[in-house]
């Protein structure tokens, strides 16, 4: 019978290698959601992912949602919202976490800027100590270069790097690229992605219109 790979519900995917982890099984926020087979590479322990989730306070409420199929390597920083000051005044000092009094000028609701919730969406590869600010949305088969600072919205397929990052190039052509999307290879059962994985892998859009117009393997 056809192997599906590896289970997702595993810590360490790779036996022996344990800086690789699926990370979905070492998140404890309930504010964090990461998808299948999504990996984080940290020498020092896959563990540390929280660390660099910077700013997340469970009483803002947003959240970082990571799709499936993504590489994310090590020390990857998201910024949340939680970051920001109240910037409609004359100061954005925040005054008010320190009480003794300051406690008078605790920001009402819908003072503090929030851009929501910060979106990853699938097999997207970020780089090296590259930072995403409150709020992004990634769009899926991007790749985010090491060391890059992202503050706006990341096209899918596209490459971006820079501070603040900016588009390099797209991957594919427009067509090639919608078509990626429509077919979108990582909601097919784990039996049919290991059927196909040379489709998924290679680069020829027939073949992977082919892979995608069968029937899952059951």
């Amino acid at each position: 019978m056809e192997q599906k790979g590896p289970h997702p519900d595993v810590k360490e995917p790779i036996q022996g290698f344990p800086q690789v982890g699926f990370l979905k099984n070492f998140i404890h926020s309930e504010n964090i959601l990461v998808g299948d087979y999504t990996y984080y590479d940290d020498p020092e322990g896959p563990e540390r992912f929280e660390n660099n989730v910077l700013y997340h306070f469970p009483f803002i409420g947003d959240r970082l949602i990571i799709g499936k199929f993504c590489a994310i390597a090590r020390d990857v920083t998201f910024i949340m919202n939680g970051a920001n000051h109240k910037m409609s005044g004359f100061s954005t000092y925040p005054f008010f976490i320190f009480g003794h009094g300051w406690e008078k000028a605790t920001p009402q609701a819908g003072d503090l800027p929030s851009k929501g919730d910060t979106v990853i969406d699938h097999d997207v590869w970020i780089g090296y100590n590259a930072t995403l600010m409150p709020g992004v949305h990634v769009g899926s088969g991007a790749i985010i270069a090491s060391k890059s600072v992202v503050v706006q919205d990341v096209p899918a397929y596209s490459v971006v790097g820079g501070n603040p990052a900016k588009v390099l190039k797209y991957r594919f052509e427009d067509s090639c690229i919608q078509e990626l999307l429509t077919i979108a290879w990582w909601e097919w059962r784990a039996e049919k992605i290991s059927q196909h994985l040379e489709s998924i892998v290679g680069c020829d859009l027939e073949k992977l219109r082919e892979a995608a117009a069968l029937p899952d393997v059951v």
